[in-house]
């Protein structure tokens, strides 16, 4: 499907969605130090706060448990995840647009985005990270075009550098030959 002029790019299509671990997920019930202690081993920045039917409910990041816990000196074995985690958490379904929420994501500030499945259950975590790759292509080939506009654009002054190097080169050539 084209949407504008551009061609719509389902997060299911990306190469990212196949390979992306399962999330770490939890009940708002678990204690923060449980919590963190999942994440810290499995070498996750989140954890996917899911109701009885797998259903996103909320998020707690890093940043929460630094923010809301370390800063105020509260004990994470006596916290309950739900006391710290982000409630109104964004879900993205698999067929959304990729551009779509990359735009929601930069504008709204935040960095995990749930993805769930048709019946409401979580199914991978995007990050930022994962649209870099997205727009990557994109950036290489406005920098070509940008670069290939600078020199058409400055071709006169390309030309008349070009010419009097050459004719330096070739006067010294001269000399050097004559000398």
């Amino acid at each position: 499907m084209k949407v504008g002029n551009r061609a719509r790019r389902a997060l299911k299509d990306r190469p990212e969605f196949k390979t992306k671990l399962k999330p770490l997920t939890c009940t708002g019930s678990t204690t923060v130090h449980k919590a963190v202690q999942l994440m810290s081993e499995k070498n996750f920045g989140s954890v996917i706060v899911t109701g009885a039917n797998q259903e996103v409910i909320g998020v707690l990041t890093e940043r929460d448990v630094m923010t809301k816990l370390v800063n105020k000196q509260k004990n994470a074995e006596d916290t309950l995840v739900s006391d710290l985690m982000t409630h109104d958490v964004k879900v993205a379904r698999e067929t959304d647009d990729v551009l779509d929420w990359l735009r929601i994501m930069s504008n709204e500030r935040f960095r995990r985005l749930p993805v769930v499945d048709d019946a409401g259950r979580v199914v991978c975590v995007f990050t930022q990270g994962d649209f870099v790759s997205y727009t990557w292509p994109d950036l290489i080939f406005q920098a070509k075009e940008l670069t290939k506009a600078g020199i058409m654009n400055n071709f006169a002054v390309w030309l008349i550098g070009g010419s009097i190097m050459l004719y330096s080169l070739v006067m010294l050539a001269i000399i050097i030959f004559l000398t």
